[in-house]
């Protein structure tokens, strides 16, 4: 599905939200509470009609105590460990991870400052650089704090931008060479708009299913220089498919080691499609290649699947019992995701895309399961077998 960004980038968002789409947000980062990205997604979410709190690490990394001054000297050394901005008490900081903080906004700010209030949305970032892969997913500070907030029962967003180097929202530049916002206004800008689109698809529903979030993330936006990348497009991606792993890497002269990367070939390793729509592209092959951006669905239940988990069950036959002990329950519910949502307006092309990526992701579920079938029946013939091997070399 290809979602097409606006033609043009304003400094500023459309007032959107009525108050029927106004959502109540948290937004955190890794970066810092004083970062250029998360100071101007939070002053366009609020100019866009929502009520966006930033509850966001003091610092990059955080210090874990402030015998330092935090970062750009906002908060003088030797300040409590959390607090508010001094000029704007909307702006959190607190001394930890960004998982930290979103348990911190969820159990202290929200519970005192918010008027009976509850968050309809935690974000996090944009972040100053990409998260693209299953390997940064698992690393991301942005993408734990957001994590954290799905735990919790929250809908989470997280967003990462392609271009780096941390600085300050006071070192935003009010004029560049394309004549284009600063990129940090323009990650915050598409972020924004993307939250828009959420909460006017959801009005009266809920944002997202139970325990699912949304990880985004941009390419390098080029408008310091020039045009080349300036609104890059949404596309839905999968965050495994394409991803390259880390590598140790020893140099002899040296004695030294070194980090290295590799890509496993398709499904093997961290790129075996195992959940999800198999048809999807990975997100690391649409951010690497061009001026387009990707948003991949993500939830918090790391169970593998069937028909793999039962084949792998089936090995630690007799010794693992099957079935609940006596006595344990975790009141998990066995429904199926209740979500409700409404039809969107598309075109013939997208209506065409959409099928035959249903068609394609049904052929792909259809040949696992062709294929695990009979896998299944090996692997327990095998057991089997040995345990018949056991029991005649013991009588």
């Amino acid at each position: 599905m290809h979602f097409t960004a606006s033609n043009t980038i304003a400094a500023t968002v459309v007032l959107f939200a009525s108050a029927a789409s106004s959502l109540n947000i948290i937004v955190n980062n890794d970066d810092g509470f004083a970062s250029a990205n998360i100071r101007e997604f939070y002053r366009l979410l609020n100019a866009a009609g929502h009520n966006a709190w930033i509850v966001a690490p003091i610092s990059i990394p955080s210090t874990a105590n402030l015998t330092t001054a935090g970062d750009y000297d906002i908060i003088p050394e030797g300040a409590p460990s959390f607090g508010t901005d001094p000029t704007d008490d909307h702006i959190w900081y607190f001394d930890g991870t960004p998982a930290a903080c979103t348990f911190f906004a969820l159990d202290y700010v929200v519970p005192n400052y918010w008027n009976g209030k509850k968050p309809d949305l935690v974000v996090g970032g944009p972040n100053f650089g990409d998260n693209a892969g299953p390997v940064l997913y698992t690393l991301s500070g942005t993408i734990g704090g957001t994590y954290s907030a799905v735990s919790r029962g929250y809908p989470g967003i997280a967003f990462s931008a392609g271009n780096t180097g941390q600085r300050s929202y006071k070192q935003l530049n009010k004029s560049t060479a394309s004549g284009y916002p600063d990129p940090a206004t323009i990650a915050a800008n598409l972020s924004t708009n993307l939250v828009n689109q959420i909460a006017k698809a959801a009005i009266g529903k809920q944002l997202l299913p139970d325990g699912y979030g949304l990880s985004v993330n941009y390419p390098v936006i080029s408008s310091l220089t020039d045009t080349s990348c300036i609104s890059p497009p949404f596309y839905d991606s999968r965050i495994t498919g394409g991803a390259s792993v880390n590598t140790l890497i020893y140099s002899a002269s040296s004695g030294t080691f070194s980090m290295g990367s590799t890509t496993p070939a398709a499904d093997t390793g961290t790129n075996s499609l195992i959940n999800g729509n198999t048809s999807l592209t990975g997100e690391n092959a649409i951010v690497s290649s061009g001026c387009q951006s990707s948003v991949s669905v993500f939830t918090i239940d790391y169970d593998a699947p069937d028909p793999g988990a039962e084949a792998v069950f089936s090995l630690l036959l007799p010794l693992v019992g099957q079935g609940t002990p006596k006595g344990a329950s975790d009141e998990s519910s066995s429904s199926k995701v209740s979500f409700a949502t409404s039809t969107p307006t598309s075109s013939s092309g997208a209506a065409a895309r959409s099928t035959k990526k249903a068609s394609a992701a049904s052929a792909v579920r259809g040949s696992r399961t062709r294929t695990d079938e009979p896998i299944r029946s090996v692997v327990i013939a095998v057991v089997l077998t040995s345990l018949l091997l056991v029991l005649s070399s013991s009588s």
